[in-house]
């Protein structure tokens, strides 16, 4: 990193009025273990002088409507079960500043996101149970970075997205949020519990030495790919479709070169919230979302057209509904347990979740920068190009060192691009 951030102050933010004392129990979806870790993002933007005091000041506002965001996760003395105990207790926030010029660093956050700006552990507090952690960094140049540190326990994408406009809403001056969050677990569906059984030796999954890059994808681009697959077939295709089969096509191809995988697997999650009955509130900020499992020989993968590769991805999509009723019902294995390895591929859609709608008074973000999970998941997170451009950028982190170039080559073949960023 060529800058140095300084922590200024750091504080629990606590709800401006007092805010219900309760238990909230967590959905079917909420509990699942595979949710017990946090996100972490970085929200770039270029303008706000003082933005961390009226950040700071608004999130005590904010707080009041997403009270459990302030409080604490705990475990049920019944059935040991997480949930979260709304306590009050608060949100810690970090004011930080960076001693340069954001536009001089902005690449170098984006290809490695610095610890430093986002917030560290708040002292005293068990970081398994705090719900969120955030940090303001101001720049030289008046421009600012959130970092966010939040628990999945609570919310998915779209709802931490909520949180965080409604959050600008209440710093840019408005005194209420335009949506008022509604916390309803027992909405989503609460299907019978699965018989589990443990093999008797599983071995860890390994650690993978995944390298961090980031592709392009223009609208043209994207537009002259569902020309295509129209023309080609007789049918439209998505442009989530079309990134997701040349994504998975291209990295098969690269990992194939030195490895065998008999069966490759994609793995993406849906908003189940269409699919809820009866219908969810406006407001639903909690967890709900489906995962999307497809799978192939990874032969056949490497030699498919690009046709075939998005009608797999369209028929599995096709099933969706049919399969989260079967869970509903109990009924199959669990699809939130996914089969982890080198030979999976996960996939996050960031784009339209509403991240880039966030607005606290100076504009909308230059750029907002997840931070991948973890290195045991070969994952790429599908997020807006960074404005004035219109189209995708592709943060991805699911190659090891050896199958990167391929991996990029492919691409660029697929896309008909110049060469991808390092």
């Amino acid at each position: 990193m060529g800058f140095q951030v300084t922590r200024v102050a750091g504080a629990m933010v606590r709800p401006a009025l007092p805010t219900p004392s309760e238990n909230l129990e967590l959905s079917a979806i909420d509990r699942m273990p595979g949710l017990r870790f946090k996100i972490q993002s970085l929200h770039v933007f270029e303008h706000g002088r003082e933005a961390g005091k009226i950040i700071r000041e608004a999130l005590g506002k904010a707080l009041v409507y997403y009270y459990p965001f302030a409080g604490r996760l705990t475990a049920s003395a019944g059935d040991g079960e997480v949930r979260v105990a709304c306590t009050g207790e608060g949100v810690w926030f970090v004011e930080a500043s960076a001693n340069c010029s954001l536009k001089d660093q902005i690449s170098s956050i984006e290809m490695k996101p610095c610890a430093d700006l986002l917030p560290d552990r708040a002292p005293g507090e068990d970081p398994d149970k705090i719900i969120m952690l955030m940090q303001v960094t101001q720049f030289d140049c008046g421009g600012f970075i959130v970092g966010v540190d939040n628990s999945h326990c609570i919310s998915d994408g779209l709802g931490t997205a909520q949180f965080l406009n409604a959050l600008a809403e209440l710093a840019g001056g408005l005194s209420s949020p335009s949506i008022t969050p509604i916390w309803c677990p027992a909405a989503i569906p609460s299907p019978p519990s699965r018989p589990f059984h443990l093999p008797p030796s599983v071995p860890p999954p390994p650690t993978l030495n995944l390298h961090r890059a980031t592709i392009d994808l223009s609208l043209p681009h994207i537009n002259a790919f569902k020309a295509h697959f129209l023309t080609s077939s007789g049918e439209p295709c998505s442009a989530f479709e079309a990134i997701a089969a040349t994504l998975w096509q291209s990295r098969t191809r690269a990992v194939l070169k030195n490895a065998e995988y008999a069966q490759v697997r994609l793995v993406f999650m849906a908003n189940a919230r269409p699919l809820v009955r009866p219908p969810l509130p406006t407001g639903f900020c909690s967890n709900c979302f489906f995962p999307v499992n497809v799978s192939a020989a990874g032969e056949w993968l490497a030699s498919a057209t690009a046709v075939e590769v998005v009608r797999l991805i369209k028929e599995a999509k096709g099933r969706l509904q049919a399969e989260f009723r079967r869970w509903e019902a109990g009924e199959g294995e669990d699809p939130y347990m996914p089969v982890l390895g080198y030979g999976t591929l996960f996939l996050s859609e960031w784009s339209r979740l509403g991240f880039e709608k966030v607005n606290y008074g100076w504009g909308t973000p230059k750029l907002v920068v997840p931070v991948m999970y973890s290195d045991l998941i070969p994952a790429i997170i599908i997020g807006a190009a960074p404005p004035p451009a219109t189209g995708i950028r592709l943060s991805t982190q699911c190659v090891e060192e050896e199958h990167e170039r391929d991996f990029k080559e492919n691409m660029r073949r697929a896309w008909d691009l110049g060469e991808c960023e390092e």
